[in-house]
């Protein structure tokens, strides 16, 4: 059920058709028997992710503090508070390390006693996202301490599923600087994500579901390689993140705004770089980006007030002024 409303709404039929066929298999299952309680949380985990995929960002992250609410087991609740976590960065909004997937609810996870058990891929993604947060708020010794270092991610990694956590720690040593731990974090989890069966083993909702980390990876990895000097290598990678990123949601969506900026720049790099004439491409492609992420006019009233993906759409406005002048 879960994979066919979803993939029906990656291909464009009505979101709506979809939110209510999962929306009849959890009131179907309400009150059921063994089990039904863990349907219904995956059932609601694919509603976020949906709602989320849809552009409603604050239905979708109020179905996620739902789901922790009634969620049966720390892995519900986990996987929930992560995609909050991740929308909540993505949106801008304000977050700190030091929250909690569920202060009203015992995880299992005590920070004073931690040992290799069931529950130590939990406190990996717990501890990834924090680690996340902290380095947005440029805590960079608590993002340090909160990832623990390679050992712990090499450990985790293909164990009980937490390629996104490692695809966090790769972002938090491409931020970094350490480009050769941080290459092999995105090629883990770009070779897990190759495994058709990721997405029905990994519970994840919203931009921390398997479809949207491996994009992330892609363009990441594309992204680093661009850094590298290796430009053929970063514009095949990134050339599959904007395929990928117009088959999950179409060819007008914000995420593939993302993506040609990042195009973009790994063209200006390139131009840089060689002497080259790849920079009369990266301005078609900045001004195209700049449409899709429907970025206000300079000086407008819209510039004042609260927009999506302002990050991004300054970083791909800045190249394009200067080719006015």
């Amino acid at each position: 059920m879960v994979r066919y409303a979803l993939g029906g709404a990656r291909h464009q039929s009505p979101s709506e058709d979809a939110m209510r066929i999962l929306e009849q298999g959890a009131s179907n299952l309400q009150g059921g028997g063994e089990g039904a309680a863990e349907a219904v949380s995956m059932l609601m985990l694919a509603m976020s992710t949906l709602l989320y995929r849809s552009g409603r960002r604050e239905d979708a992250m109020e179905k996620l503090k739902a789901t922790q609410q009634v969620a049966p087991s720390a892995a519900f609740r986990v996987a929930a508070w992560e995609a909050l976590m991740g929308i909540r960065m993505e949106a801008s909004q304000d977050v700190s390390s030091s929250m909690s997937p569920n202060d009203s609810v015992d995880l299992s996870i005590k920070e004073e006693e931690i040992k290799w058990s069931d529950q130590d891929h939990l406190k990996f993604r717990v501890d990834a996202i924090k680690g996340l947060a902290a380095l947005l708020n440029g805590e960079i010794d608590s993002a340090q301490t909160l990832f623990g270092g390679p050992n712990s991610c090499y450990a985790a990694v293909g164990n009980n599923q937490t390629e996104n956590a490692v695809f966090t720690y790769g972002e938090y040593l491409h931020c970094t600087g350490d480009f050769p731990l941080a290459t092999q974090m995105y090629e883990k989890v770009l070779e897990a994500a190759s495994r058709e069966d990721i997405s029905g083993n990994l519970l994840a909702a919203g931009n921390m579901a398997p479809e949207e980390v491996s994009l992330g990876a892609t363009c990441s990895y594309g992204q680093l390689l661009s850094h590298s000097g290796k430009f053929d290598e970063a514009e095949d990678y990134l050339t599959r993140a904007l395929q990928k990123a117009e088959e999950q949601f179409g060819s007008n969506h914000p995420k593939v705004g993302m993506v040609l900026t990042c195009v973009a720049r790994m063209y200006k790099l390139k131009a840089k770089s060689e002497g080259s004439s790849s920079i009369m491409v990266q301005e078609g492609l900045y001004r195209k980006a700049l449409e899709v992420l429907k970025a206000p006019a300079i000086n407008s009233e819209d510039t004042r007030r609260q927009v999506d993906w302002r990050d991004i759409i300054s970083l791909a406005r800045v190249p394009t002024r200067c080719m006015c002048f």
